[in-house]
């Protein structure tokens, strides 16, 4: 841990004591500070907005103190301070700026959006450029930062621009039902006292600012950022490209203040308190990082989905049947004794078997179709003979010797002609379909293409797991509660990479098994 990020953790821990569920506030507006930036609290009053920005103060060097409530009817005297009489008796408009804004370090102003037109646009300029306009002269300021505060969101085009000079906003709610008890049992103190030795020098901040200039913004951060840009265009969550570039100052000064030289992915956990304009706005960006690195528990739902359609296919190839052939390659047919034969159709009954009939008044009671063949007793119930002469032409040359057919009311059976026979359509003889190696190896290959980026994901989810580890559980700006459920969350992924990698592989193993044409075969697979 480097010396300045010691310093820092210090000084979050100390301006944190005594304050309940502010941690996050807190960080905020030390960081941006730290990036040269503003801060705005959105919520109730009550919720310790003020305290905030009173305890940022405590962490400079020397730092100047500024407070004011605006109404609608503040007018510039009371955040710039009076005109100067001798000024005007000099024909000089100037004003007395000494204890007022512009000479302030740390400025807290409540209600910062009832901020009229008076005094708007002097704002603007002081809190962009750190300069104010005093009479004839544009005068530098010392302001490190302005911490806003608003019960509600801004309402009007006129107050847009100042909306957007609030590179960090964080919704501040009450205490939570279960932190309600330690909020109770608070006592009445003083501000926390910071040791001199880590006091935040004016030559401190200016050594964050120069370094964080040199820290890298890799490519996985700028695809990270681009996709995000494309989201808040969905979303119609409006983002300047002024604060594009801001945002990436920011998470320049998150990573040098943490110690690394180029940007990580966890920096980008600020984003959140970055872009948002509506109350909904930071949940939809924060759920949109959170899976995107991995920090919400989702399996890899495309991987799965290929993987599942290739065990579909696989099934269906194992199970598949063709027609079996024989040795020059035609078609075989299953017979009754069970021989395979090349015939098409094949022999039913042979000579002599007996038939049954039945009265004719039987037919009524019974509605046959085309039976595959006919069966000597159709199951112990006969035929009758008008059923017999309808069906006999259904099979080659199948015809009775008449001069043993009778009617009679009794059943009575007949016999074939002892030279013709019943003859049947056949069933094909199927055995597992044969495939030509040139598909299977086609298969193999495209799955072990997928399976390769399956385990390129795994590689990426390790780093993250390494990054996590490494990044996040000490990471300033970050909360405990992310860090931990990031890690275990990445931790199930690769675990389900590691089960679709292996059903890959199992995918891959039965299509070896597939049965394969012989060279000589023409069919195809």
């Amino acid at each position: 841990m480097s010396e300045l990020t010691n310093r820092l953790r210090m000084i979050l821990d100390a301006l944190a004591e005594g304050l309940v569920e502010r941690d996050v506030a807190v960080r905020l507006a030390l960081l941006a500070a730290l990036a040269g930036e503003h801060l705005l609290l959105v919520g109730p009053p009550g919720t310790a907005k003020s305290l905030v920005a009173r305890r940022l103060h405590l962490a400079f060097e020397g730092a100047t103190y500024f407070e004011r409530l605006l109404t609608r009817f503040s007018v510039p005297e009371e955040l710039f301070g009076p005109l100067s009489i001798k000024g005007l008796q000099e024909d000089r408009y100037e004003r007395l700026t000494e204890s007022y804004l512009p000479t302030a370090s740390i400025a807290f102003l409540d209600e910062i959006f009832k901020a009229n037109s008076a005094i708007l646009n002097a704002l603007l300029t002081l809190l962009n450029e750190r300069e104010f306009d005093n009479g004839a002269r544009r005068e530098k300021t010392p302001l490190v930062a302005v911490v806003g505060a608003s019960n509600e969101l801004p309402e009007g085009k006129e107050l847009d621009a100042l909306f957007d000079r609030f590179l960090l906003r964080l919704h501040v709610d009450p205490v939570s039902a279960g932190a309600f008890p330690a909020l109770l049992c608070l006592k009445d103190g003083e501000a926390p006292v910071l040791p001199k030795k880590i006091h935040l020098t004016t030559g401190c901040l200016r050594a964050v600012r120069q370094g964080a200039e040199s820290v890298a913004v890799h490519e996985d951060v700028i695809a990270l950022l681009g996709d995000l840009r494309k989201l808040c265009i969905a979303e119609k969550i409006p983002v300047s490209d002024r604060r594009w570039r801001k945002i990436v100052k920011l998470l320049r000064t998150s990573a040098f203040s943490n110690g690394r030289d180029s940007v990580s992915i966890w920096d980008c956990w600020l984003l959140q308190h970055c872009l948002w304009s509506e109350a909904d706005d930071r949940n939809k960006i924060y759920e949109w990082y959170a899976a995107r690195v991995g920090a919400i528990a989702e399996k890899p739902s495309n991987i799965h989905m290929i993987v599942s359609v290739w065990e579909g296919e696989i099934q269906n190839d194992i199970h598949g049947k063709s027609q079996k052939l024989d040795g020059k390659g035609n078609p075989l047919y299953k017979a009754k004794n069970g021989e395979y034969v090349t015939a098409e159709r094949g022999q039913n009954y042979k000579k002599k078997d007996p038939l049954y009939i039945l009265p004719e008044s039987a037919r009524s009671e019974r509605n046959y179709g085309r039976p595959e063949a006919l069966s000597p007793d159709n199951e112990g119930k006969g035929y009758t003979l008008r059923e017999i002469k309808e069906l006999l032409p259904i099979y080659a040359g199948g015809r009775l010797k008449r001069s043993i057919i009778q009617k009679t009311e009794e059943v009575m059976p007949f016999a074939l002609n002892e030279s013709n026979y019943f003859m049947v359509d056949l069933t094909p003889a199927l055995e597992p379909t044969k495939h030509k190696s040139v598909y299977i190896d086609d298969c193999i290959k495209q799955i072990q293409d997928h399976k390769s980026e399956a385990e390129r994901h795994k590689e990426d989810i390790i780093q993250q797991i390494e990054s996590c580890d490494a990044d996040i559980r000490n990471h300033l700006w970050l909360t405990d509660n992310f860090a931990s459920t990031a890690s275990r969350n990445l931790n199930g992924i690769r675990a389900d990479i590691d089960k679709i990698i292996a059903r890959f592989a199992q995918v891959i193993a039965k299509y070896e098994k597939l049965p394969k044409e012989n060279s000589a075969s023409t069919r195809a697979g």
